[in-house]
């Protein structure tokens, strides 16, 4: 009975991709299409889904959805509510604390806003992201420069292909791209860019672990895979400052690609929009005085460094400090004074 059964269905399957006045690509792959089914209706979901494990081979099945279906806050504005965070089930209210007045803002709006900053005074700096307008704060340079923004979809390949293209154009490319994801462009980086010796600026938000986001986005890789990459350059802010500094330093002229990576989340100054200074590269900094320990730190994670200084001078822990800023270049004369001046030495990452 069951072979019957089976026979009969792909008769009528042939019969339907016979008199079908639309070509269908999986039929013509001899794979089972089904659908389009209304995703939201769970009962229908499931009972079509309890179907399609009965039939034998490879098939597919068509779903439409509505994004946030049953909330209209949500339905309304799709992208707000994209990872709303907590929010008020009955109302749609989302609870933030990004209106705290007083606070430091986070680091991807400083990121947007400096990149509208030095879009106003360099016309050749463009804007190139994979569908991570919102995430990354580049709709802050959309609203300003439609023309010179590029959301080219979930396309982290082509990002930086494009990208590539542009830099060697004479365009001064700003790639955002979540560290995350931009495992899905390695071959891009290495070929498009890297031997090219490409000036293409790609800037890596969501460094680190991510919190909330969850271990999909956590961006632990990337300081591995991108170190061995050569020709790069890789720096890493230890705060609001440094990221508008480096991306002030990286517009002015460089001959390199640049991978510029910083967290989610807030920063740790209010005052950060300061004058602009230009960065040396593959210079770090001592800012902190101590003849027991030496840390090493690189990036954002350098200020939970600082905390722990504070607490083990209570102790009578003196605990020097060096902000290394650039993993690749490496700084050597901070090696080699650290090498030669302290016994006990940590370095501190968050990859």
């Amino acid at each position: 009975y069951s072979k019957s059964k089976n026979i009969f269905g792909w008769f009528l399957f042939a019969l339907k991709s016979m008199f079908s006045g639309k070509s269908n690509f999986f039929e013509a792959l001899k794979i089972r299409y089904f659908g389009p089914i209304k995703g939201n209706d769970v009962l229908v979901l499931v009972k079509t889904l309890e179907d399609l494990k009965k039939i034998k081979g490879p098939r597919i099945l068509h779903i439409i959805t509505k994004k946030g279906k049953g909330l209209k806050e949500a339905e309304d504005n799709p992208v707000t509510y994209h990872a709303p965070g907590i929010f008020n089930p009955e109302t749609g209210e989302r609870k933030t604390s990004d209106s705290v007045e007083g606070s430091p803002i986070k680091f991807q709006d400083v990121f947007g806003e400096t990149l509208v900053e030095l879009a106003k005074i360099n016309s050749k700096i463009v804007g190139v992201t994979p569908a991570m307008l919102s995430g990354c704060s580049m709709n802050c340079l959309i609203k300003e420069f439609p023309d010179r923004t590029f959301d080219v979809g979930i396309a982290e390949q082509h990002a930086l292909t494009f990208s590539a293209g542009m830099a060697a154009k004479g365009y001064i490319p700003f790639c955002n791209v979540y560290s995350s994801f931009m495992q899905r462009a390695y071959d891009q980086v290495i070929h498009d860019i890297a031997l090219q010796k490409l000036p293409v600026i790609m800037c890596l938000d969501r460094a680190g672990l991510v919190g909330e986001d969850g271990a999909t986005h956590h961006g632990v890789f990337d300081l591995s895979f991108m170190r061995l990459i050569p020709n790069l350059t890789i720096f890493a802010p230890l705060n609001e400052i440094e990221l508008r500094n480096i991306m002030f330093t990286a517009q002015k002229g460089i001959d390199f690609p640049l991978v510029i990576r910083y967290p989610r989340g807030k920063g740790y100054i209010v005052d950060w929009k300061q004058e602009f200074q230009s960065i040396e590269i593959g210079k770090g900094e001592k800012i902190r005085e101590g003849k027991d320990i030496a840390i090493l730190s690189l990036g954002a994670i350098g200020n939970n460094a600082i905390k722990a200084a504070q607490e083990l001078e209570k102790e009578g822990v003196e605990v020097a400090i060096y902000n290394m800023r650039f993993l690749k270049p490496l700084d050597g004369s901070i090696l080699e004074e650290v090498l030669n001046k302290y016994n006990n030495i940590i370095t501190i990452e968050d990859g």
